[in-house]
Formats: structure tokens, sequence, C-alpha cells
């Protein structure tokens, strides 16, 4: 049998909400085989990141390698990664192996609010892998620090994505939200710009969001959906796996990621 494949390669939720944990069964919720390599394992819940422990640059080159050299991913989506060392090593080893298809999630702050990325990392970011990328995918506060302008309107997104596109040579994907309209997305692609019309959903349990919407897009972009459709396809998604309406922990709790799982190994079980 013959499937897709992704790579996630980013910091571990021992929560199961976001990050690595998210990514994993978003890809597989969206056919594609997943593997992940480990930027940090992280101390964290629904309500905060108690603690981060990176991994040594040299050990998330060796996970590269045991990757690519083994089952070569169709698509690489890239989220938490907090120093400019680590982002360095993953440039590097994505311009060794020609790596295809890739999403960059520029994870900044927590759901939770909490600070995931060193202050001397983005400039390293922005070197060495935003221009490695098919697409980034920011949110509002991201977009503004990566266009270094604020974002106050629908017209501020597309400036700030075709001043992101234009800088680094990617897709930019301008995440709606915060206040800025219901949840539509600006695609600026090519020269060109796309919105992406949703309606907010009232669900207050939104931690891993943007984990599950870019590994979405690499699961689809992996099984060979226009960067077009890879988006629309990924928001559909992530728009069924909120109005699931699930309910877990005390802060912003995650998704039902599973909401469409139909296999009869998946059922609970029944009493007779």
């Amino acid at each position: 049998m013959k499937i897709k494949t992704a790579l996630t390669i980013a910091g571990s939720d021992c929560s199961g909400g976001a990050g690595i944990q998210a990514d994993l069964k978003t890809m597989t919720m969206n056919g594609v085989y997943a593997m992940s390599v480990l930027t940090a394992l992280t101390a964290q819940n629904t309500t905060g990141v108690r603690n981060i422990m990176e991994v040594p640059p040299a050990f998330l080159k060796d996970q590269m390698d045991a990757v690519f050299e083994d089952i070569r991913p169709d698509a690489v989506k890239i989220g938490m990664v907090a120093s400019g060392m680590l982002i360095d090593a993953i440039a590097e080893r994505l311009v060794h192996y020609r790596a295809e298809n890739v999403v960059v999630d520029p994870v900044m702050v927590a759901t939770s609010g909490s600070k995931l990325m060193e202050s001397g990392a983005l400039a390293v970011l922005k070197e060495k892998l935003m221009p490695l990328a098919t697409v980034v995918t920011p949110n509002i506060p991201e977009a503004e620090i990566l266009a270094d302008r604020k974002i106050e309107n629908e017209e501020d997104m597309v400036a700030a994505a075709k001043r992101i596109g234009e800088a680094y040579h990617c897709a930019v994907l301008c995440k709606g939200g915060h206040s800025i309209n219901d949840a539509n997305d600006l695609l600026y692609f090519d020269g060109k710009h796309q919105w992406f019309y949703g309606n907010r959903i009232d669900n207050p349990n939104t931690h891993g969001t943007g984990c599950t919407l870019s590994s979405a897009i690499a699961s689809n972009l992996a099984k060979g959906y226009s960067l077009a459709e890879a988006v629309e396809r990924a928001k559909e998604y992530i728009s069924e796996a909120l109005s699931a309406q699930l309910d877990l922990g005390q802060g912003s709790g995650p998704m039902l990621h599973n909401f469409d799982l139909s296999s009869r190994f998946a059922g609970e079980k029944i009493s007779v």
C-alpha cells in the first residue's frame, strides 16, 4: 500500500492539544502517514506553559536525517522552534534534502499567552527559514511582527501579507480573527491575494488551532492539492473540529481532532 507522507518539526505538548501531538492527529485524519521531529519538550496544559526543554541542534539534525534517509516526506510542517541555533539546523537540513511543500507556522506565543520563541531567534527565522517556505501561516500578531506594521483591518492584512511575501519570496496565509474579522483568512501568492471566508465558531477551546491548520495544509499539499485547495480543505477541517465542541481542561482546551473517526476500533464498549 502506498500513502503520501508528511513530517512535522515542532515542540511536544504533553496535554495533547497543540504541537507535535496535534500535528500527528491532524495529519492522520487528513489521510497521510505522519512523522515527527521534536524541537523541544514542553510541560504545558490548557492553562499555560510551565517549562521548555530544547533538544540539542545535533540531535535535531539526527532526527531529520533518520526521517529523510528512510521515508522521505512529501510535505514538511514547521511549528514551534524556540532558538536560533535550532532554526539554523532545520534550514540547513531542509536545503540539504531539497525538501518540498514546506509550511512554516511562525509560532511565537502560545494560545495561553506564553512566549515560545527567544528574541534572537526571529532574525534567524527571517533569514534562514522563511525563504525556504512554500507558505507561511502567521496569525495577526505574528504577521505584525514579520511585516513590521500594525494590522487593524482587512486592507492592512493585504498590505502585511504582500510585504512578507515579497520580502521572503513565499506565499503567505494571514489568519484572521484577533478582532479583525470573523474567521476570514487571506492568502497572498504570486502577486495576487485570495480571501477564504469563514464564520466564527462559538467555542472558547482554541488550543492548538494554528498547529492544526498548518498541519492540515501540509497534508493536503503532500496529497497533490494546489495551495488554494489545501488552504480551503484545511479551513473546512478545522471548522468541523471546532464545531465538535470538545470541552477538556480548565483553560483554553483542545479541539476534537478525531471528530470523524468512524473505525470499528474507535467505538466505546457496549454494555450487554
